[in-house]
C-alpha cells in the first residue's frame, strides 16, 4: 500500500503539473488578440472497487494509483471584442477562422489584426500574408471592372492578396446627356448647356442654343437647335449638329430631330424627353438645367475592408469598387486544430480539411457574421484563471505530501523491522 501511495502521488504531481502548465499559457496570453484558452481533462488510473461493510457506506469504495491528463481541449468561446481604429481590423463573430501564410502550408488564426504594408500586401503585424480570393478586375495597375463585391473561389484556390501600389479607375467618356427646362413661348434666343467627359478624361462644355424657327408651322411652335462641344475656355471646338424641336399648342415636346454630336471623338446623345417631362415651351419664365453619365478618371486614394470581409478601393474621382475578398474557413472538427503558436492552428486529421460553406445555390460564402473596426480578445478570464491555478497548485501540493507521507512510513516501517 505504501508503493501504491508512491505512485498515487507521482502521478498526481505530473498531472497537475501539466495542467498547471497549461493554464499559466492561457493567463499569459490573456492580452493576445484571437487567442483562445485550454482546458485540462482528467481521468483515474487503475481503480480498484473495496468491499465495505455496508451498501450504504457514504465512503469511496474505491482505490486506485492516481490520476492521468485525458487530454487538453480546446475552449470554443468566443473573447471580447476590442472596438479598433482600423478598418482592416476584423472580427469573427460566428465560427471561421481567417487564412495566413508566410512559406508552407497556410495556418488559421481568429487574429483579424490585418494592414496594408507599403507594398499594398494585406499582412499580419508580423508580415504573414492573408489569405483570399481577387476580384480579377485589374490589369495592368487599371481597373477593367467596377464590381460591388467579389465572390469567394474554392478553398484551393485562395492566395494571398497583393494588390497594386498605384491603381487608376478609368475614363468613362460621356455618351448621353438629359436636358430638362422651359424654353417659354417667347421669341428669344435660349441656352442650355452641360459637362461632358471626353475619352482623353477632359471636361468639356456642350452647349445648345435655341431660336425659334422661320416660318412657324401651326398648330404648335418650333424651335431651331444647335449643339456644340467646346472646351471649358471655349477655344476648342470637338463637335457641333443641329436640329429642329417641335412642340404641340400646350408647349408640351412632341419630336427632335438633333442628332448626337462629336465629343473629341465619343458621340453624346442629345435627350430632350417627351411631353411634358423634358424641355417645355410654355409661359415666359425660362429655366435649365441637366445631366449628363460619364466619370473622369480617378487616381487610388486607398484600400479598406468592410464588415462583408471585401476589400474595397477608394479613387479620387469618388467612385469604389471591390476588388478582393478575405477568406473565412471551417473546419468539421475546431478543437482538433493543432496549435501552431499563440492564436494560430494548423489542421491536422482530427480537425479534418479547411471548407468553405455554399448558399442553396451551390455559391461560396464566409458562413458567418463579421464586423471591421473591431478584434476579438482572448477568451481566456482572469477570475476563472487564477481560481483553476490555485486548485491546480493545492491538488499539486496534496500529491507531493502523499509521497512525504509513504516515505516516512515506509522509514518508520524499516526501522522497526531492524
Amino acid at each position: 500500500m505504501m508503493s501504491q501511495a508512491f505512485y498515487t502521488g507521482i502521478n498526481g504531481i505530473k498531472a497537475h503539473q501539466y495542467g498547471i502548465d497549461v493554464i499559466s499559457d492561457n493567463l499569459a496570453n490573456i492580452s493576445t488578440v484571437g487567442f483562445r484558452g485550454y482546458t485540462t481533462e482528467f481521468s483515474a488510473l487503475f481503480e480498484e472497487a473495496l468491499v465495505t461493510s455496508s451498501d450504504f457506506s457514504s465512503a469511496s469504495s474505491g482505490v486506485g494509483i492516481g490520476t492521468k491528463l485525458n487530454t487538453v481541449a480546446m475552449d470554443e468561446s468566443k473573447g471580447v471584442f476590442q472596438l479598433s481604429d482600423r478598418s482592416t481590423d476584423l472580427a469573427i463573430i460566428g465560427d471561421g477562422w481567417f487564412g495566413i501564410q508566410a512559406e508552407g502550408e497556410p495556418v488559421y488564426t481568429r487574429d483579424g489584426a490585418f494592414l496594408f504594408d507599403e507594398n499594398r500586401d494585406l499582412v499580419t503585424n508580423d508580415g504573414y500574408y492573408v489569405l483570399g480570393t481577387m476580384g480579377d478586375n485589374i490589369t495592368d495597375g487599371v481597373l477593367t471592372e467596377q464590381l460591388a463585391e467579389v465572390e469567394l473561389g474554392d478553398v484551393n484556390t485562395q492566395e494571398k492578396l497583393r494588390f497594386p501600389e498605384n491603381l487608376l479607375f478609368p475614363v468613362q467618356p460621356t455618351t448621353e446627356a438629359t436636358f430638362y427646362g422651359n424654353l417659354t413661348a417667347e421669341n428669344e434666343s435660349r441656352i442650355m448647356s452641360a459637362g461632358v467627359v471626353d475619352s482623353q478624361n477632359n471636361r468639356n462644355n456642350l452647349r445648345l442654343e435655341f431660336t425659334k424657327s422661320d416660318p412657324q408651322v401651326l398648330p404648335g411652335v418650333q424651335w431651331d437647335v444647335t449643339a456644340t462641344i467646346q472646351d471649358l475656355e471655349g477655344t476648342q471646338t470637338y463637335g457641333s449638329s443641329s436640329g429642329v424641336v417641335s412642340f404641340d399648342e400646350t408647349g408640351a415636346l412632341l419630336s427632335s430631330t438633333l442628332a448626337s454630336v462629336d465629343n473629341n471623338g465619343t458621340e453624346v446623345a442629345i435627350n430632350l424627353g417627351s411631353g411634358y417631362n423634358g424641355v417645355i415651351a410654355i409661359g415666359n419664365e425660362f429655366s435649365s438645367s441637366s445631366s449628363a453619365n460619364g466619370l473622369e478618371a480617378g487616381d487610388l486614394l486607398g484600400y479598406d475592408i468592410n464588415k462583408n470581409a471585401e476589400v474595397i478601393a477608394t479613387f479620387s474621382n469618388g467612385m469604389q469598387s471591390a476588388i478582393g475578398m478575405v477568406a473565412v474557413y471551417h473546419f468539421q472538427n475546431d478543437r482538433g486544430l493543432e496549435r501552431v503558436s499563440g492564436s494560430r492552428f494548423a489542421e491536422s486529421q482530427n480537425s479534418g480539411r479547411a471548407i468553405f460553406f455554399q448558399d442553396e445555390n451551390g455559391k461560396n460564402i464566409t458562413g458567418t457574421d463579421m464586423t471591421n473596426f473591431k478584434l476579438e480578445g482572448s477568451n481566456v478570464e482572469m477570475a476563472a484563471g487564477l481560481t483553476e491555478i490555485i486548485v491546480m497548485q493545492r491538488s499539486y501540493d496534496a500529491n507531493s505530501k502523499s509521497i512525504t507521507t509513504a516515505d516516512e512510513m515506509l522509514q518508520k516501517a524499516l526501522n522497526m523491522s531492524a
